[in-house]
């Protein structure tokens, strides 16, 4: 089921499916005249929730590609801590409290540096 969500989302996220869903979109007005109304709402409706659906999986995805990334880079650098790995899956009180944390390290390595952070210019 995952797998033709997946291929349904990628295939409405590149051109041909966004002109697949344009030609579903004016077939449906070109039906109102015809006093379809109910049908024209039900199917620009289920379309609707189509392409949020889509928005979402590929969100999801993009998210995860990221996340995977972004641990490769901290696994690599050997000056980094591990311990961050895996934090996109904690509670959200405990990911603020580790950002508090990286943002006061980091305010305290700018202040003996000498050197100034986004948050204090």
């Amino acid at each position: 089921m995952n797998r033709m969500l997946f291929t349904v989302a990628d295939f409405l996220s590149r051109p041909p499916g966004f002109y697949v869903v344009l030609i579903a979109m004016v077939a449906c007005t070109a039906l109102v005249p015809l006093g379809l109304t109910d049908i024209v709402t039900f199917a620009l409706s289920v379309l609707a929730i189509v392409i949020t659906g889509v928005v979402l999986i590929q969100g999801y995805r993009d998210t995860a590609a990221i996340h995977a990334k972004l641990d490769e880079i901290v696994i690599a650098l050997r000056e980094t801590r591990n311990d961050v790995i895996g934090l996109e899956h904690a509670d959200p009180t405990e990911i603020e409290q580790v950002l508090e944390t990286l943002e006061r390290e980091a305010e305290e390595l700018a202040q003996a540096g000498g050197r100034r952070t986004v948050a204090s210019q």
